[in-house]
């Protein structure tokens, strides 16, 4: 990995999405849902307090996260899609 996210921003690798709905019905890619759920491949070292003690991140690589629709950063790394948001943006770990 070339990214190195910078004090509490992870980066996430977005799941693919679905290629069939629910009942069956092949989904053409105009009508395909953002992913919602990724898998976490970076994480910072944590922020900064107003005291200027380190808060550790609550994260770490390989969690699979539940993240907002419309969360983060679109990022291209060599050929690979990523998402680069702030942890306070990750809604749960699943």
């Amino acid at each position: 990995m070339k990214i190195k996210p910078l004090a509490d921003r992870v980066v996430i690798k977005p799941a693919p999405a679905e290629e069939k709905s629910k009942g069956g019905i092949i989904l053409p890619d105009t009508a395909k849902e953002k992913p919602v759920i990724g898998e976490i491949v970076a994480v910072g070292p944590g922020k900064v307090s107003d005291e200027g003690k380190k808060v550790p991140m609550e994260l770490k690589v390989g969690d699979k996260v539940l993240y907002g629709k419309y969360s983060g950063t679109e990022v291209t790394v060599d050929g690979e899609e990523y998402l680069i948001m702030r942890e306070a943006d990750i809604f749960a770990i699943v």
